[in-house]
C-alpha cells in the first residue's frame, strides 16, 4: 500500500465529508476539486475528470450516509428530517442519478469538469438570493409544497449530479431555501437524506460505466466516515444564517479554482 497516497486520499475524504455533515451537502462541491488538483500537485495520483467523479460518487454515499446516522443519533439536537419532503425528492433524485451515472461513463472528463464549473456557478447565484424561508421554525411543523414540482427539480439535479458524481444538494439546497420556502435547518437536515438516496442511484450507475480508481477511492471512504460526524455534530452548535454563508463561500471559492484550470 502507498502510505502517501492514503493519507492524501483519507485527508480529502475527511476534508469532504465534514462539510457534508456541516452544512448538509454530499461533499462533492469540496471534494471535486480536491481530487482533481491536490494528488496530482502532490504527486502521488493524477485522476481524469471521469476517476474523479467516481471516486466523488463513493465518498457522497459513504459521507452522506454516515452525516444522516450521526443526525439522528444526536438525542440533544433531534434530527429536522422532513419525511415527506425526502420522499418526494428522493424518488425523483434517484432515477436522475442513476441516469447520470450511466451517461458519465461516456463523456469525456473535460466535459465532466465543465458541467461541474456550471453547476458551482448557478448555485453561487442561487444562494445569493435571500431565503423566502423562515429560521426558526419548530421541526414539527408542517411544510407545504409543490410536490410535481420536487419531483421534477430533483430530477433534473439528479441526471447532471449524477454526471459529476455528486449528491446534488449544493443545487438542490439553493431551490429548497428561495424557491420552495423551506426553513434552514430543515433544508439542510433533509437535503443530506436526499443525496444519500441520490448516491445510492449515482453509484450504481458508476459500477455499470465508469472507471473506478478502487485503492484511491476506499482510502477515500475510510476518511468519509470519519469527518462527517464531526461536521454534523458541529452543524447542530451553529446559528443557521452562518450554515449558509459558509456554504456560499464555499461554492464560490471551488468555482473559481475549477474554471481557472478549465480556461
Amino acid at each position: 500500500m502507498d502510505i502517501l497516497l492514503f493519507i492524501v486520499m483519507m485527508l480529502l475524504g475527511l476534508i469532504g465529508s465534514f462539510f457534508s455533515g456541516l452544512l448538509g451537502i454530499g461533499g462533492a462541491i469540496v471534494s471535486f476539486p480536491l481530487l482533481l488538483f491536490v494528488p496530482s500537485a502532490l504527486g502521488v495520483a493524477h485522476f481524469t475528470g471521469q476517476e474523479v467523479s467516481s471516486i466523488s460518487m463513493f465518498q457522497v454515499f459513504f459521507a452522506s450516509l454516515a452525516g444522516v446516522l450521526a443526525y439522528l443519533r444526536n438525542k440533544k439536537q433531534p434530527a429536522v428530517i422532513h419525511k415527506t419532503l425526502v420522499i418526494y425528492m428522493g424518488a425523483g433524485i434517484l432515477f436522475g442519478s442513476l441516469a447520470g451515472g450511466l451517461v458519465s461513463g461516456y463523456l469525456d472528463g473535460e466535459i465532466i469538469n465543465i458541467i461541474y464549473g456550471v453547476l458551482a456557478i448557478i448555485a453561487v447565484i442561487l444562494m445569493l438570493i435571500p431565503s423566502r424561508g423562515k429560521e426558526g421554525e419548530p421541526a414539527g411543523q408542517e411544510i407545504i409544497f409543490n410536490r410535481a414540482f420536487a419531483v421534477i427539480i430533483s430530477f433534473l439535479v439528479g441526471i447532471v449530479s449524477g454526471i459529476v458524481g455528486a449528491g446534488g444538494a449544493f443545487i438542490l439546497i439553493p431551490v429548497m431555501l428561495t424557491v420552495m420556502k423551506i426553513p434552514t435547518r430543515i433544508t439542510i437536515a433533509s437535503s443530506l437524506a436526499i443525496v444519500f438516496i441520490s448516491a445510492i442511484g449515482g453509484v450504481a450507475g458508476k459500477l455499470t460505466t465508469a472507471e473506478i480508481p478502487w485503492e484511491a477511492t476506499l482510502f477515500t471512504v475510510i476518511g468519509s466516515l470519519l469527518g462527517a460526524p464531526l461536521g454534523s455534530w458541529l452543524s447542530a452548535k451553529m446559528n443557521v444564517k452562518y450554515l449558509r454563508y459558509g456554504l456560499i463561500i464555499l461554492i464560490a471559492l471551488t468555482a473559481i479554482k475549477v474554471w481557472m484550470s478549465i480556461l
